[in-house]
């Protein structure tokens, strides 16, 4: 067993939140009906936003849960502090991860384009994939979560 495998089970057996894993989990999911909402009323850009928001609170619901809190909107750090601890992140999540990471700011700055408003460059199309996207990574970590706690 290797050092972050070790460390991993010391929190589990030790650390473990339940119900800080089930607040955050809870808000992700929220926030997740709230983008498709958002996509509905053809507010695309919000609906990104919202679900690169999803995708963060779900992982951040694991770190809490696994009582290794961490601040940050970066998703591809968020998951690099998860495989610090010991949790192997499939490609496909962090693929997930790496796409929603583009919807964190330029979905909202006017600044971060040259012309227009962000609500003139998002498409239904993006925002149908930013949930999908964000509802897989939700469904891995309720999977996860699970896993460690041999709830399968």
């Amino acid at each position: 067993m290797c050092c972050a495998e070790y460390y991993l089970w010391v929190v589990i057996l030790w650390a473990v939140d339940e119900s800080e894993f089930s607040r955050w989990i809870r808000s992700a999911t929220l926030t997740l009906e709230s983008a498709n909402r958002d996509r509905i009323s053809g507010n695309y850009n919000w609906s990104c936003f919202k679900a690169h928001q999803a995708a963060e609170k779900a992982l951040k619901a694991l770190l809490w849960g696994l009582g290794n809190p961490k601040t940050g909107y970066s998703l591809i750090e968020l998951g690099n502090t998860l495989r610090n601890i010991g949790i192997e992140i499939p490609i496909d999540i962090y693929e997930a991860l790496a796409r929603l990471s583009k919807f964190y700011v330029p979905t909202r700055y006017p600044d971060a384009w040259s012309e227009g408003v962000p609500e003139d460059y998002y498409t239904e199309g993006e925002a149908r994939e930013a949930i999908q996207l964000a509802e897989k990574v939700i469904n891995w970590v309720i999977d996860v979560w699970r896993k460690l706690l041999r709830k399968e």
